[in-house]
């Protein structure tokens, strides 16, 4: 049965070198999951890899899709499982790497069959818009306080993909989370990079000073008339746009991006940590990891 080798891991833990040293140890190719390296038009702030770090290993839903065409897990998993049986069904083992947990766990189990509605969703974006999240929230907790438990409440995405589904429905979006997945035609083996804390941390920081550094603030100003779309509701971007509208200086501006990420790094670790059987790899040298990782999958 084919391998879905995954490389998972918070931001800046160093998964793209390790993707792209396993793909070259095992003469394969590698499919993102992380959900903002799709857009053509984001490249600094995703931190998107360059064709140097690529090293000439072919990648997949990096540079794939328009800002203006968002790509939800759903069209996601749609797409990796048809590139999958399709054009790469003759390879035996495929990398994937990425952050977004909700993304991999669409290609890796399957996503539950949750229904949607465009005009809902319009409508809830624009009270967001005019009213802020809190009287969202508040609607969110007297209808679905189990999923208002759970959710972060500084992701207006999530937090509006569940009113929708409860407005649509009447039923409460924790009902549909049902995540019994589907059965797949590839083994999944899962691997999360585990910095400790504070070297983590200092990776985060470093990587932001790079980031203004190569021009995030540039890359903003030129995706400014698509502020309104949901890739450009996070870290790194919606900082920068905060910046431009006088809500911070740029020296607070790099703080709260920094601080952001740091966050959301602890909020991909807790995602991570829903599933016993993946290994977590401590964090050595790319070579060691890649080593380690070669082991495992060979026994």
């Amino acid at each position: 049965m084919q391998q879905l080798i995954v490389i998972e891991g918070p931001t800046a833990s160093g998964k793209t070198a390790l993707a792209v040293a396993l793909a070259q140890a095992l003469n394969t190719v590698v499919l993102s999951a992380d959900s903002r390296q799709f857009y053509k038009e984001l490249a600094i702030g995703t931190a998107k890899p360059t064709p140097e770090e690529m090293q000439g290993i072919p990648h997949f839903f990096v540079d794939s899709h328009p800002i203006s065409e968002p790509v939800s897990a759903a069209q996601y998993e749609a797409e990796a499982m048809k590139l999958i049986q399709n054009e790469l069904a003759n390879c035996p083992q495929l990398i994937l790497a990425g952050g977004s947990g909700l993304f991999i766990d669409a290609l890796c189990v399957g996503l539950d069959p949750i229904p949607t509605d465009p005009e809902i969703q319009s409508k809830l974006r624009a009270e967001l818009d005019e009213n802020g999240i809190e009287a969202l929230l508040s609607e969110l907790q007297e209808k679905d306080p189990v999923f208002f438990s759970q959710v972060d409440r500084q992701n207006p995405v999530r937090i509006l993909r569940a009113l929708e589904v409860i407005r649509l429905t009447g039923i409460p979006f924790s009902d549909w989370r049902k995540n019994e997945g589907s059965e797949r035609p590839f083994e999944v083996i899962r691997f999360v990079i585990n910095h400790p804390r504070d070297i983590l941390y200092d990776r985060i920081n470093r990587r932001v000073d790079l980031m203004i550094e190569a021009g995030l603030i540039d890359e903003v100003k030129s995706v400014e008339n698509y502020r309104h779309l949901t890739a450009l509701q996070t870290v790194g971007y919606k900082e920068v746009f905060d910046y431009f509208d006088g809500k911070y200086t740029l020296e607070t501006c790099i703080d709260k991006i920094k601080q952001h990420t740091r966050n959301y790094a602890k909020r991909q670790l807790t995602w991570f940590r829903r599933h016993p059987e993946t290994t977590w790899l401590e964090a050595k040298s790319t070579s060691e990891m890649c080593t380690d990782i070669l082991q495992i999958i060979q026994q």
